[in-house]
This record gives C-alpha cells, sequence and structure tokens, in this order.
C-alpha cells in the first residue's frame, strides 16, 4: 500500500485544534499528573465516540503477579463462544483508564461480534516500567485461562491497542510467542508508539502544533521511566519479529509517532507477518480512540477496525464442542 502525505490537515482536526487554543487549556505536560489525568477525561467525555447499546458491560478484575487488574468486559449480541478482543487504551502510559475508550470498545464488540476486555494496567509515575507490561500480559494470560466462564473461543484472541496501548499490543503479542501463548491471531496497533529514541521525520516536523507534541512525550517518557533500549519499550528494537500475529496498523498523517508505527509494520512485514498499513490523511494523533465523536475519519477507522476483526475472527472459527 502507497502512503501518501498531503501536507493539509483535515478540517475537522484543525478545528479541533482551533478550539483547544481557543479554550486556553494549558498543555498537560504543565500540569500535576492528577490535572493532566482529570483534563484528558474531561476532553474525551465532550470529543469522544458515544457508546453503543451492548447487551452486557461488567466490571470485574484479573489477578496479576502485582495485585488485581481491573477489566471491563462488554458482551455482545449472540449466545457464542466469541472471538476475544484485549483492548489497551493510549495516554502515554501516565494518563487514561477505561472510560476513555469506552465508546470505541462498544462500537468493537458489536462490529466484530466480539468480547471485548479493556484493561485498566498500572501507570507511571506511581507504578513506573515496566508495571504496565506486566499487567497487561497478566491480563491476557487472565482472558485465555477464564475462556469458557467469559464465553469465549482461547483460539480466537486478538489484542489492540492505541498509542501507548498499541506498545502494549506489540509487546504482548512478542511475549506470547516467546513464552508459550496464549496463541494470538491478531494485534490492531493504533497509532503506536514503537520506538522510545524517536529519531524520525515525523518526530521532527509533527513535534509541535498537533496535540501530541514533543514536549508532552518527553513528559510521558520522565514518568514511564522505561529503557529506551529495551524491546518492552521499543518493540521496533525486538531482536526478532517473525513469527507473531497479523498486524493491522492505523497511523495518522500529522502525528509524531507515524513514521514509527509504519516502520514497525514494514519491520514485521519484512519478517514474513501479515500486515496492513493505513494511514489517515489529514489526521493527527489520538483522532480514532479519543475523538471520534468529532472526527469522521475516527469513526470510519474504528469501522473499519470492527469489519477487519470482524473477518479475522471469522477465519479463525473452527466448530468445536465445549464442556
Amino acid at each position: 500500500m502507497t502512503l501518501t502525505t498531503t501536507g493539509q490537515l483535515d478540517p475537522q482536526a484543525a478545528g479541533w485544534l482551533q478550539s483547544i487554543a481557543d479554550a486556553g487549556v494549558p498543555p498537560l505536560n504543565e500540569m500535576p499528573v492528577a490535572d493532566a489525568r482529570a483534563t484528558y477525561l474531561a476532553v474525551v467525555a465532550q470529543c469522544g465516540l458515544p457508546a453503543e447499546e451492548v447487551v452486557d458491560i461488567a466490571d470485574r478484575t484479573a489477578e496479576g503477579p502485582h495485585g488485581e487488574i481491573p477489566v471491563r468486559i462488554y458482551t455482545p449480541k449472540g449466545s457464542g463462544a466469541f472471538g476475544v478482543l484485549i483492548y489497551f487504551h493510549g495516554g502515554g502510559w501516565v494518563i487514561g483508564d477505561r472510560e476513555v475508550v469506552h465508546g470505541p470498545c462498544t462500537l468493537l464488540a458489536n462490529r466484530a461480534h466480539a468480547v471485548v476486555v479493556s484493561v485498566d494496567y498500572r501507570m507511571g509515575p506511581e507504578h513506573p516500567f515496566p508495571a504496565a507490561v506486566d499487567d497487561a500480559i497478566a491480563a491476557t494470560q487472565w482472558v485465555a485461562d477464564h475462556a469458557a466462564e467469559l464465553n469465549i473461543d482461547p483460539e480466537r484472541i486478538a489484542v489492540a491497542g492505541d498509542s501507548a496501548g498499541g506498545n502494549l499490543a506489540a509487546v504482548v503479542a512478542l511475549n506470547a510467542r516467546d513464552n508459550g501463548g496464549p496463541a494470538l491471531i491478531g494485534q490492531v496497533l493504533l497509532y503506536p508508539a514503537t520506538d522510545f529514541t524517536r529519531d524520525t521525520v515525523s518526530s521532527r516536523e509533527n513535534g509541535q502544533g498537533y496535540f501530541l507534541t514533543t514536549e508532552l512525550i518527553a513528559w510521558f517518557q520522565e514518568h514511564y521511566q522505561a529503557d529506551p533500549t529495551d524491546w518492552r519499550a521499543s518493540p521496533l528494537l525486538a531482536a526478532d519479529v517473525s513469527g507473531l500475529p497479523s498486524a493491522y496498523i492505523i497511523t495518522a498523517e500529522f502525528d509524531p509517532l507515524r513514521d514509527e508505527g509504519e516502520a514497525y509494520g514494514e519491520r514485521l512485514r519484512d519478517a514474513g507477518v501479515d500486515v496492513e498499513i493505513h494511514r489517515y490523511d489529514g489526521q493527527i494523533h489520538a483522532f480514532a480512540a479519543n475523538l471520534a465523536g468529532v472526527m469522521d475519519q475516527g469513526r470510519a477507522a474504528l469501522e473499519a477496525v470492527g469489519a477487519h476483526l470482524r473477518k479475522l475472527y471469522r477465519l479463525g472459527w473452527t466448530p468445536r464442542l465445549w464442556e
């Protein structure tokens, strides 16, 4: 697929950026962490995708090596056993929670006709790297171990996430390959962070003026406290990316993370992994998972993900009897 660069902001993205400027909202990196978290929630509450009705939404906890991990489980219509999507929210491993992706998770459950498990992993600065990674891995294993209880098919597990959550989804896939599972059939990475060194054209050209700035990225990294050379922080630097599940990657033209997300996809493709990379022209970071209520391309991206997942789960389905 050819990845284009238009050089022109999408009108809705430009309008949203202007509205933030007009409202006088200070940069998140200039706030205390608690205030940044509250502001992020408020912005998503106003601009995020409204929730759809699903058959059941349940808040539960998964067992992890460091304590309980809150999860929210979305179950669609039907009798199952369903495919399952384990979703990790974005927010630089510092801000965000299940609420910021509540609307998208309802849409994905309905479009993919799958159970969605949204994971509230621990974050910095209270819980620095690799706490988020440990929780993401543990929650994925918990889902597989509780397949019958959750009415899901353990042979149709996929992972997904946006931004920092895309990073976690990629890391979970690498870990599952190397540590005996659970076997995954796909990974969906929305504008993922894949390289902490971030020496790319897009990071230099898009580091100011498009919401996710160079300074905000540095603020996130300071609080997350990860070693940039550790593959669990920079999956692009993993020694081997062969044998991974298929990847569906979304990037945005005016996102500082654009190039590293696409570079990860190309590295997977070179290693023989089935990869789709979709760049959304004129768009900015967070346009899909957090701003789809005010950006048509954001909703379109989520609809495309839902269609991709529905096809993926159908391809992975085989009849079986459940005890």
